[in-house]
């Protein structure tokens, strides 16, 4: 573990390669069996709500139906996550054949949202915790073996495929600094 700036990171992120594939991951991210979906930001629930009417063309019944009835987040100020369906799909989730892919981030590459995605799906396989202040490090799961796989190959280091996640997250000057660090390693 490093700090920079006071912010801690897991030496895997610059250490280890990965760039996502998501032919053959099918955007598992996306779909993880569990309780909660993606962690939001409070920050997030009022800019999602300001641009949800930019999603519905993307999206199939069943999450038009779990938003009109309960909203698409849940959990309480600090804690919120989105819905999901059954379990599992997060309830922004549209397929496009077998792959699973955001409508919030489809939107916004359309045009017509000033909302990428959820910051913590942005930054995904880097997860954020709080040790008083941010700690980054990479969560390591068997859906994106094909993603580290296609890293190697291709030579991508994490923090650099993540960068503009990890700009948002973090900004700028502290991505100079971190690829500073690394080019050190």
């Amino acid at each position: 573990m490093y700090s920079i700036d006071n912010i801690l990171i897991d030496e895997a992120i610059v250490s280890s390669n990965f760039t996502c594939d998501l032919d053959k991951c099918g955007g598992a991210c996306c779909t993880f069996p569990g309780e909660f979906g993606a962690p939001l930001l409070d920050s997030e629930i009022e800019i999602i709500g300001r641009n949800l009417d930019t999603v519905w063309e993307y999206l199939d019944d069943r999450s038009l139906e779990i938003i009109n009835s309960s909203g698409f987040y849940e959990g309480e100020k600090g804690s919120r996550t989105t819905m999901c369906i059954e379990k599992k799909d997060c309830v922004f989730v549209y397929f496009r054949g077998k792959v699973a892919k955001c409508a919030l981030e489809k939107a916004y590459f359309d045009g017509k949202s000033e909302f990428r995605k959820p910051l913590s799906c942005h930054l995904f396989p880097i997860r954020v915790a709080k040790f008083g202040n941010d700690y980054l490090y990479y969560e390591k799961i068997s859906e994106c073996a094909s993603g580290v796989n296609t890293g190697d190959k291709n030579q991508v280091k994490l923090y650099t495929f993540l960068k503009d996640a990890i700009v948002r997250a973090e900004g700028a000057n502290w991505y100079i600094k971190l690829a500073e660090f690394a080019g050190k390693k």
